[in-house]
């Protein structure tokens, strides 16, 4: 079987590495086929046809998970997809100025989100739409970043979800700090008393941003200081137009052990088989056992951003055998198999969907236009002399337009 090296290290008689600025169409096929199931320790409780499958290992954290269970994890999947489709349509009809598609990766963000406790905090990048719907954060609360309207409506400390963080990779040293302050501060390691006690951080980023040195240093901090940080890596196959096979000689999970701390492949579309490892993970490192890496690996059915266009550098191929291993669809599968849900079931979640994009859509295209004196109200925490001057001297100006043909 071929495998990731040799992209980089070619063997006699396979396909040349892929030095090109665009590989060709055999390393793609190569690649894919190389890694289309994630290696033979690749963490998976249920199949891309539903079946549950044992794991000696990871069973045990989802022990407790019971039917009615695994159908809210359906529904979140659902109902975070139906959002993202909308917001897609949204921005391709002006309303929005970009967004960011997670299709596809609704297993990774909802397993990994519902790990979560209350006391834990989360540092996303900009398309962890489905852990901000596990931390309580709604589709609408989103929209006003993409609308360019504000820079995130939620309150970080209240919802324990950070805000939207576009410079690649820079929420990892950010997630690095906080969890450091959480050792410094006491808040691991504790074996009585309030069982909320103890507190993990978890920090999400793209198979991209693992080539950012920011990840990096976030890794040596976070190593050093025994933070109780996870890092979860989303391992979607592409960063942007480059292929994950031309970033990295070996596969990321393994990148931790670099660095001192576990690593972990998780089929980020069996959305049991992350909830299993994120909660492990998570234990781990409230028990003060230092950071984890987790790489869920999955793939992005959609553009990068509404800007990108996929078909420029992948294959069509590729994408018809991903969509084999449908997230949401092995889910429904299990539910049925085992007659967990009935058809009332499955038609509720779809007239649910359907209220949430009406709801989603008449907020968005009711948005107001925020007032032209937020601009400086929201730079600097305390205000001064020369900002007050300036917001003065814009607002006269706009007023002299009142009423006017301008």
């Amino acid at each position: 079987m071929s495998s990731p090296e040799q992209w980089t290290h070619p063997e006699p008689g396979d396909a040349p590495a892929a030095t090109a600025a665009t590989p060709t169409a055999e390393q793609v096929i190569a690649g894919l086929r190389a890694t289309s199931e994630g290696g033979a320790e690749l963490v998976q409780l249920l199949t891309p046809e539903g079946e549950r499958v044992e794991n000696a290992e990871f069973d045990r954290y989802v022990a407790d998970v019971t039917a009615e269970d695994l159908r809210g994890l359906y529904r979140d999947m659902v109902l975070v997809r139906r959002a993202d489709r909308e917001c897609n349509a949204l921005q391709r009809q002006g309303q929005l100025g970009i967004w960011v598609p997670l299709l596809g990766q609704e297993a990774a963000q909802i397993g990994a989100g519902r790990a979560l406790k209350p006391q834990d905090m989360a540092f996303p990048s900009y398309r962890e739409h489905g852990v901000a719907w596990t931390r309580g954060v709604r589709p609408e609360d989103l929209l006003g970043i993409f609308r360019g309207t504000d820079n995130g409506s939620w309150d970080p400390l209240a919802t324990r979800f950070h805000l939207y963080t576009i410079v690649i990779g820079n929420q990892v040293l950010n997630a690095a700090g906080y969890a450091m302050g959480q050792r410094f501060e006491g808040r691991v390691g504790n074996t009585g008393g309030d069982p909320d006690a103890n507190e993990a951080t978890m920090v999400f980023f793209g198979d991209g941003a693992t080539s950012q040195g920011d990840v990096h240093e976030g890794f040596v901090w976070a190593s050093v200081y025994d933070a109780p940080l996870v890092f979860f890596c989303q391992n979607n196959q592409w960063a942007i137009s480059e292929p994950t096979e031309r970033q990295t000689r070996l596969p990321l999970y393994q990148r931790a052990r670099g660095y001192g701390f576990p690593g972990v492949r998780v089929d980020g579309n069996d959305v049991l088989a992350t909830l299993a490892v994120s909660r492990w993970a998570l234990d781990e490192c409230r028990h003060g056992n230092g950071p984890v890496l987790i790489e869920a690996y999955t793939y992005r059915m959609d553009a990068h951003t509404t800007t990108d266009d996929p078909t420029r550098y992948r294959l069509s191929d590729e994408l018809e055998a991903w969509k084999l291993k449908d997230p949401i669809e092995r889910v429904r599968v299990n539910l049925i198999r085992h007659e967990h849900a009935d058809q009332d079931f499955f038609d509720s979640i779809q007239a649910d969907s359907d209220r949430l994009a009406a709801e989603l859509r008449e907020f968005c295209v009711n948005m107001p236009d925020p007032p032209p004196e937020r601009m400086f109200s929201k730079i600097y925490a305390e205000p001064s002399p020369q900002l007050d001057a300036q917001r003065d001297e814009l607002l006269e100006y706009l007023a002299g337009f009142s009423g006017g043909a301008h």
